[in-house]
This record gives structure tokens, C-alpha cells and sequence, in this order.
């Protein structure tokens, strides 16, 4: 009897434990088929877009207007009014020299013109005289002739004042380094105490809105490049940023050493200023064409194959591409088949995903069911 007992006290433990673990397989099984949520960043739809092909092009930035300014005079530096990054306008004042030897200069080219000035008087005044008496026959020829030469000695002395006098001031002058142009002091060479001796270098002068891409093709690239031509480039110091250009001309004559081709880019700087001296690289846009595009972040790559994860039906697939060209602008691929235009493929594919795997887009947080019960309930 005890015996029947217990079996059927075991019976209905076991019964009940089967009982309370089938909502807990199924509610496993469920989570284990739960379709991956996916939401509308991680998706990229492909559609056509620009492929540029052409030569790399590498070099620097660099001013079209510069200006190394030399002193013209020499003299101990009194002043230097300006520093490197100082914005100057045309005519500004930028390293003041000693002004004394000059001066002095100045003063006595005055004195020496005032008095050629005052001799050249009296020897026309004479020479009237003379020419008065001659019809008169009161002096000789000789006497007149005389007067004539010394008038006209006094007219060359005078000259001769005259440009010694605006010699002097010239060079008064050039005491004041003054800017030629607007722009920006790129390099400040001298300090107050220097000697400046004649070609002494004082300052450099750029003009930031001249600047543009002096940079280098290939000798074997330069058949495809030509005026006009649009240039897209990266600067270092400017990461992130793409800047464009045009070529504007084709140096004819090959670099002896390295016997590369200097191409000169045009720049459009109206809303941004760059730094001169800066490394660039980029690509001339030689051959543009409309093609299908994908970024490196979305391929993955298996030996020499090739796949993307397409998203179709609810369904990730492992889908094969063959890729064409690469735009070394932007670092994407051209796809030439496997997928077409439209189809909609994973941005960044990571993790363990299963080829043919349910997925499914998450519906977005502006569209919640509980915002939209509140809407319903707000309506009626």
C-alpha cells in the first residue's frame, strides 16, 4: 500500500514540474528565433553616384602673393611694429631704421638746392646784363659768352641738387619698411638693435587670400590631365575636411630630379583662410562617370572575394559583389554586379550574423505603442 502511494505522490510531482517547464522551453525557443532588430542608421540604400578617375597629385600649399622685404638703406633697427600673424594693410609701417646718417643727408641736399637755386638767379641776371650791353656794343664777345657758360653751369648744378635732394629723400624714406600689399606677416626676421645692412631680409609678407595647391603628377599620368580639370585634395593639419580646386595651369617643363609634373590648382578661399607651407594630397578628376557605390565599412572581404549583407524580405543575406573602381576621393568601391541599385545592405556588419537570419526594422521611438495608445486616447 505504501508502496502505491508513493508512486502516485511521484507521478504527480513529475507531472507538475513538466507542467511548469513547457511555458519556459517555449518562451526559450521563442527568444532564440527573436529576429535581430535593426534600426534606419544601420541600413545604406545604394544608388548611383559620381566615380572620379585620374593621376594622384601630391605637393603643398602656397601663396601666389609673397614679398620678402630687404632693407634698401642700411641702419640699426629702431622698431619693429609688426609680428609674425599680424594682418597689415598696404602702406602700414612694419620695421622703422635709424634715421639720423639720413637726415642729415636730407638736410644738406636742401641747402645745396636752395643754393644752385640762388646762383642760377644771378647768372641769368648777369647774362642779361651782358646781353643788354652787347647790343650796345659795350663788351666784347668774349665776355658774353663767359656769362652764357656760367648761366648755364648754374642750370646743370642746379639739376645736379635736385636729384641729389630727392635722392635723400628717397632714402629718408626707405628708413620705413612699409607693406606693399595687404596681407598677413608670415615671417619676422629682425629685431630692435639688429644692424640692417643693404639686402638684409626683414620680413615676409603673404597675402593668405592667393593661396593655392602647387603640387606634382606622374610623368606617365599628365597625358590625362588637363586646364581645367577638377582637383579634390586633403590638407594635413585639416583632418576630415575635402577641399577643392581647378587646374589652372601645366608647368611645361618636367622637375629635373624627380621628373614629376607640376600642376598649379586654384582654390576658392573667400570663406576660409588655410595655412601656406601645409602637405596636400589628392586626385585630378581627369574622368567622371555615374556608377554604384559602396563604402569599404560596408564590404567584407574573404580571400579574394568580396560581400555585402543585404537586407530583403525581413531576411539578411550574404550577397557576393565583384567591384570595380576605387574613388580615391572618398574611399569608395564601384560594385559591378551582385547587387543593384535600391537594394538596401548593412552600413558597418559586425558579429555573429547568419546568412539568411530573420531581421527586422525597429520601429521608431516617435511611433512607440504606448505613445500611440496615448494618441488614440487623445482623440477620443
Amino acid at each position: 500500500m505504501k508502496t502505491i502511494k508513493l508512486t502516485l505522490i511521484a507521478l504527480c510531482i513529475a507531472t507538475t514540474l513538466t507542467a511548469c517547464s513547457k511555458p519556459e522551453v517555449a518562451k526559450v525557443q521563442e527568444e532564440s528565433v527573436k529576429p535581430l532588430q535593426l534600426v534606419s542608421q544601420d541600413l545604406l540604400t545604394l544608388s548611383e553616384s559620381s566615380l572620379a578617375r585620374g593621376p594622384v597629385i601630391s605637393g603643398s600649399l602656397q601663396p601666389v602673393v609673397k614679398a620678402e622685404l630687404n632693407a634698401e638703406v642700411s641702419g640699426i633697427v629702431m622698431q619693429v611694429l609688426k609680428d609674425n600673424g599680424d594682418a597689415v594693410k598696404a602702406g602700414d609701417v612694419l620695421v622703422k631704421l635709424d634715421q639720423t646718417t639720413y637726415r642729415d643727408k636730407l638736410l644738406s641736399a636742401q641747402e645745396a638746392e636752395r643754393s644752385a637755386v640762388v646762383t642760377l638767379e644771378q647768372s641769368n641776371r648777369q647774362l642779361k646784363r651782358m646781353q643788354s650791353l652787347s647790343k650796345q656794343s659795350l663788351v666784347t664777345q668774349e665776355g658774353l659768352e663767359a656769362a652764357e657758360n656760367k648761366a648755364n653751369q648754374a642750370q646743370s648744378d642746379l639739376a645736379s641738387a635736385r636729384a641729389r635732394l630727392v635722392e635723400a629723400r628717397q632714402q629718408m624714406e626707405k628708413t620705413d619698411v612699409k607693406a606693399p600689399f595687404s596681407g598677413v606677416v608670415a615671417t619676422r626676421k629682425v629685431s630692435a638693435g639688429d644692424t640692417a645692412q643693404i639686402g638684409k631680409g626683414l620680413m615676409v609678407l603673404i597675402d593668405p587670400a592667393s593661396i593655392r595647391f602647387e603640387g606634382y603628377v606622374a610623368a606617365d599620368r599628365v597625358g590625362q590631365v588637363k586646364v581645367g580639370n577638377k582637383v579634390t585634395f586633403k590638407v594635413n593639419g585639416y583632418s576630415g575636411q575635402f577641399f577643392t580646386g581647378t587646374v589652372e595651369r601645366i608647368n611645361p617643363l618636367a622637375n629635373e630630379s624627380t621628373r614629376q609634373v607640376q600642376l598649379l590648382v586654384s582654390m576658392d578661399l573667400k570663406e576660409q583662410s588655410l595655412v601656406a607651407g601645409l602637405y596636400a594630397e589628392g586626385h585630378v578628376e581627369a574622368q567622371n562617370s555615374n556608377a554604384l557605390m559602396v563604402p569599404e565599412s560596408a564590404l567584407i572581404r574573404e580571400g579574394d572575394k568580396n560581400f555585402v549583407w543585404q537586407f530583403a524580405n525581413n531576411e539578411l543575406k550574404k550577397t557576393e559583389v565583384e567591384l570595380g573602381s576605387k574613388d580615391e576621393r572618398w574611399g569608395t568601391q564601384e560594385v559591378l554586379s551582385g547587387v543593384t541599385s535600391g537594394a538596401q545592405i548593412l552600413r558597418h556588419p559586425q558579429g555573429a550574423l547568419t546568412d539568411g537570419g530573420k531581421a527586422e526594422l525597429a520601429v521608431a521611438a516617435s511611433d512607440t505603442p504606448d505613445q500611440t495608445a496615448a494618441k488614440a486616447s487623445a482623440g477620443n
